[in-house]
């Protein structure tokens, strides 16, 4: 392409912005909208399945209460025959009053509160180490299978639960993305179809002197794909200022220990950056190709 052809779509592209301002705005406020909401999903599905990796990777043991009523005898017999169980790597045996002991050191300066206590409600436990978390049914079978055991605790509910919740998410996130796109399409190609109308008599004789469809398209396509790169990178920044406020405001004030559980954003930028481009200039250009179809004939 010469740079009078170049300078032309260009300096077209900027006269047809100017002249519909308010189109323009509304197909970048559209474009902004889906992309927000999908960088929202798509953010919210990598931390779930973070916390499931990282429930998977911490949690990966067994905790299993023993009766009140046992003996001392019991009590050993019992995590002599976990111990033989296969796919148990370790077996720990946790007093009541050791237990006891570490909930006063977690509650830290809210410790008396447990002082008062007449008897200690915790139970003798036994910490079960896995060798892999494919093993936790089997394992969980056969301890319970005893006599001696309360109650077992496992997280492997908890990871179930954040898996199929990330699931429904990326459902329910196409639907919505998939909707809201096509409304972006139908706006920025309403916001072309004005520009196209407005110009229609010069687009005539532009043809009617042997213009290129091409050089004829080009303006209103660079306008799409401009609209959908300015809608992109306010997205963008919204998502990044917005997500890191949140996340440092969770993890200092309400939630520090949690803050292995959430993805930094730092570290998905780039792709998020690229995503929303390209998705971007996807949006625009489809709208454009769309309203230059019906009224250029292209």
């Amino acid at each position: 392409m010469s740079s009078k052809k170049a300078k032309y779509i260009l300096r077209q592209t900027a006269q047809s912005m100017f002249r519909n301002k308010m189109m323009g705005m509304a197909s970048i406020g559209s474009v902004t909208a889906v992309l927000i909401i999908l960088g929202y999903i798509v953010l919210l599905v990598l931390n779930i399945n973070n916390a499931a990796m990282v429930t998977k990777e911490e949690f990966d043991e067994i905790a299993v209460y023993v009766i009140e009523e046992a003996t001392d005898q019991e009590i050993k017999q019992l995590g002599t025959d976990i111990s033989k169980i296969d796919g148990v790597l370790t077996v720990v045996y946790q007093p009541k009053d050791i237990a006891l002991e570490q909930e006063k050191v977690k509650w830290g300066d809210e410790a008396y509160l447990l002082e008062g206590l007449r008897k200690n409600p915790l139970p003798n436990t036994y910490i079960v180490q896995l060798k892999d978390v494919k093993y936790s049914d089997y394992v969980i079978q056969e301890i319970k299978k005893s006599g001696f055991v309360e109650d077992i605790r496992y997280y492997q509910d908890a990871v179930k639960s954040l898996v199929s919740i990330s699931a429904m998410l990326k459902n329910i996130g196409t639907v919505i993305i998939g909707i809201l796109i096509l409304i972006s399409i139908f706006i920025i190609s309403n916001t072309i179809k004005i520009t196209v109308v407005f110009r229609r008599k010069e687009i005539e004789l532009m043809q009617y002197i042997g213009a290129t469809n091409g050089y004829v398209r080009g303006p209103f396509i660079i306008e799409g794909i401009v609209l959908g790169i300015i809608g992109s990178l306010i997205a963008t920044g919204i998502i990044a200022l917005s997500y890191n406020y949140f996340t440092g405001y969770l993890t200092e004030f309400l939630l520090s220990g949690f803050s292995t559980y959430i993805v930094k954003f730092n570290i998905i930028f780039k792709d998020i950056a690229i995503i929303f481009v390209t998705i971007g200039v996807g949006i625009g250009t489809l709208g454009s190709l769309i309203s230059l179809k019906k009224f250029l004939n292209a």
